[in-house]
């Protein structure tokens, strides 16, 4: 009996430990209504097409991944961008990235978040809430110079959250979503083994996190069912947070899949229209899930062919149609006033 008891408390305090972690990240987004609906585009050229989609069949404010380069940061061509984005009742989700060397993205430093804090406090953003990903898949030695350095990562996204909070706590922060099918080797590193180093160099650096990013793809080879489940699903994002209790993840953080899609020769283009139809009806449906924006509205050349949505002759392909006539939800989110934005 006595052995039951110590078992029963030691579990308690296990999970006493992962409630009671000191949590600096915000949760409450305070929406009234959410539309989840949105797209990955690669140009501000694609916002008109993003808009059509994500905001169609009675949807406003729906959300844009998008990518903004170090070597890209024209105040005058963002302003322009974000200022279309308003117009268009469009979420944006920044995520920033260093600049190619020829194979490689360069790797950055601590010290690059404050140029990056400089540049997009400046910018219009349309919504009280300005969502930026700090970099993108770090489990890829391809995506941080050549390297895989989870305590490195670690470093660097302590020193942007620390910065972007201190000119506006309206920032929210987001970590690089992890590829979760890679394994480890010379230029990939598992998903768990990359988070746990990152917690041995800073134990608190998950709750730091004001949001949880995913790059939940229907894998294998992005042709899965919707229906499977599991770390290489479409739900791949309940499996992550599962594993990251133990490091303090906050288990009720809303959840932005930034990435996902089929991107599936093999499959035709009534069978990845009714999988999407399926995914947003039945398990981007999750209350928890506060965006989706799949990858990608328009690539038709390589290597993103297969995932795009629009063809090399222009024209998208039935699954836009699909998902343009889901019904949506009119957003509500927290808006910019002309005051906030000094005009």
């Amino acid at each position: 009996m006595k052995k039951i008891l110590f078992s029963i408390l030691l579990e308690f305090f296990a999970v006493f430990l992962i409630f009671a972690r000191p949590t600096n990240a915000q949760t409450n987004f305070e929406f009234k209504q959410n539309n989840k609906f949105g797209i990955h585009i690669l140009s501000e050229n694609d916002i008109n097409d993003a808009s059509a989609l994500v905001n169609s069949n009675g949807g406003s404010w729906g959300y844009v991944t998008i990518v903004i380069r170090e070597d890209e940061r024209d105040l005058k061509r963002w302003t322009r961008a974000f200022t279309q984005m308003n117009e268009h009742k469009l979420i944006p989700i920044v995520r920033i990235a260093t600049s190619q060397q020829e194979t490689l993205w360069r790797k950055p430093s601590p010290a690059d978040a404050l140029d990056w804090v400089k540049f997009l406090e400046q910018l219009p953003w349309p919504t009280e809430k300005k969502h930026v990903m700090v970099y993108n898949e770090p489990n890829h030695s391809s995506e941080w110079g050549g390297e895989i350095n989870p305590k490195e990562y670690a470093r660097v996204y302590r020193t942007f959250w620390e910065e972007f909070k201190k000119s506006d706590k309206n920032f929210v922060v987001l970590p690089a979503a992890l590829d979760l099918t890679a394994p480890n080797g010379k230029n990939t590193m598992d998903a768990i083994d990359f988070w746990e180093k990152m917690y041995e160099e800073d134990d608190l650096i998950f709750t730091l996190f004001d949001g949880w990013n995913s790059h939940s793809y229907p894998n294998p080879g992005f042709c899965g069912s919707p229906q499977d489940t599991g770390r290489t699903s479409i739900q791949g994002y309940l499996w992550e947070m599962e594993n990251l209790k133990k490091l303090y993840l906050n288990p009720s953080l809303p959840v932005y899949i930034t990435e996902t899609g089929w991107g599936c020769n093999l499959l035709t283009e009534k069978t990845i229209s009714e999988n999407y139809e399926y995914a947003f009806n039945h398990i981007w449906s999750d209350p928890q899930v506060v965006a989706v924006t799949p990858f990608v509205l328009n690539y038709p050349n390589q290597p993103f062919a297969h995932f795009s949505f629009k063809n090399q002759s222009g024209q998208f392909f039935d699954f836009y149609e699909v998902i343009k006539n889901l019904p949506k939800i009119k957003g509500e989110p927290k808006l910019i006033t002309n005051t906030q934005i000094g005009i």
